[in-house]
């Protein structure tokens, strides 16, 4: 009995028909005879193997550097994240340059890049390099013995020795290069953080910091050092006889361009409170929030702080604020802690005060970073 040899055309049709009963402890068989006397006792058939090229041909050796080249690109994708990620400018600062606009989608187009490529090389070299195998198999429920774990890992070896990883050391040494950058790609990110302090050298405005990260229109650092008036999206500003008695705003910093996206995340609701949901208020509020009412209202920051929503459906009897997005709701009267949804933090809450003419202003920024929850905090 002899392992399967290749003709000119590679392909060798196995013998359904061969005798059964063969000792595996034999030194003598090859791996294949084992792995197909496995076959045999487990009532499966292997019926065609073919090569899919000649060993050492023209056209082998071309579909494999097809595939070296493939985990070679992946390599150096994959190279290109860790370097873009690590050294790239990446602060984000507003009418930034093109280098630190570019951080993102360079991240994303080497890893699609690299992800694309392996996954490429991995299916070429199945489909053009690996023999082509057809085998039959029944079912059977028979308890596995000692002959049958021995047949079970010469399987495994097979499997692997069918690669031809062993005798093509292009592909051993692409796979290794092709392989180590996406190895640091995964790692990469976890350690990131301790490349660089993301607080260094930011300290700002009345301890605020600079980063547009925690500091929103509402900062006087806009306004002359000012307070910052609240507004509506037309720029009139708002005393307190413009809201009802259990109604609610949207409000903006009255700044240049408060009501642009250049402020995207300073919309702010304004809500008239009742003079007992007020009074429920002032007994629950957090620490940091004492003395942030004017009066009977409360400004909360309308970006919701799952996924950046705007929770602007108030409801009166209930006091609920939702967000349509997700249907995150929030306690008004508990200082916007989120009493059920995904969403983790209560909403920020801004500051008021009225100036000398009876407008509302922000006594200050939020206290805060606004929006979605984020890993430091």
């Amino acid at each position: 009995m002899s392992a399967p040899t290749s003709s000119g055309t590679g392909t060798e049709v196995v013998p359904a028909t061969e005798p059964a009963g063969l000792d595996v402890s034999d030194p003598r068989l090859t791996q294949f005879e084992i792995v197909r006397e496995g076959a045999r006792r487990n009532s499966i058939e292997i019926v065609h193997y073919e090569a899919r090229f000649a060993p050492g041909s023209r056209a082998e050796r071309r579909m494999e550097r097809i595939v070296a080249g493939l985990f070679l690109l992946a390599g150096a994708a994959g190279l290109g994240f860790t370097v873009a990620y690590i050294w790239w400018p990446w602060d984000y600062e507003p009418g930034a340059d093109a280098a630190s606009r570019l951080y993102t989608p360079i991240l994303g187009t080497t890893l699609a890049i690299a992800l694309f490529a392996i996954g490429a090389g991995v299916i070429t070299w199945a489909k053009k390099l690996l023999p082509h195998e057809v085998a039959i198999e029944t079912r059977h429920d028979e308890p596995s013995s000692d002959s049958d774990r021995r047949i079970a890992a010469a399987t495994l070896g097979s499997s692997f020795s069918g690669t031809g990883v062993t005798r093509r050391p292009l592909l051993k040494g692409a796979i290794a290069l092709g392989l180590a950058p996406l190895g640091v790609i995964t790692v990469a990110p976890l350690i990131g953080g301790l490349l660089k302090h993301p607080h260094t050298n930011r300290a700002g405005i009345d301890g605020f910091t600079t980063s547009p990260q925690d500091h929103t229109g509402w900062n006087p650092a806009f306004n002359n050092g000012d307070p910052v008036r609240l507004v509506f999206e037309s720029g009139t500003p708002i005393r307190p006889a413009d809201v009802s008695v259990g109604g609610q705003v949207t409000v903006f910093p009255g700044i240049p361009h408060g009501t642009s996206n250049q402020f995207a995340d300073s919309p702010t609701l304004l809500i008239h409170l009742r003079q007992e949901h007020a009074d429920q208020l002032r007994q629950n509020l957090y620490s940091d929030n004492q003395g942030f009412l004017a009066g009977n209202f409360v400004a909360y920051s309308k970006i919701c702080t799952h996924a950046g929503c705007p929770p602007s459906l108030f409801e009166q009897q209930t006091n609920l604020l939702l967000c349509p997005c997700h249907q995150s709701q929030f306690l008004i009267t508990d200082n916007a802690r989120p009493v059920f949804g995904p969403a983790a933090r209560a909403l920020p809450m801004l500051p008021l005060a009225l100036d000398s003419e009876g407008f509302f202003v922000a006594a200050s920024d939020y206290r805060v970073p606004v929006g979605p929850s984020y890993w430091e905090r």
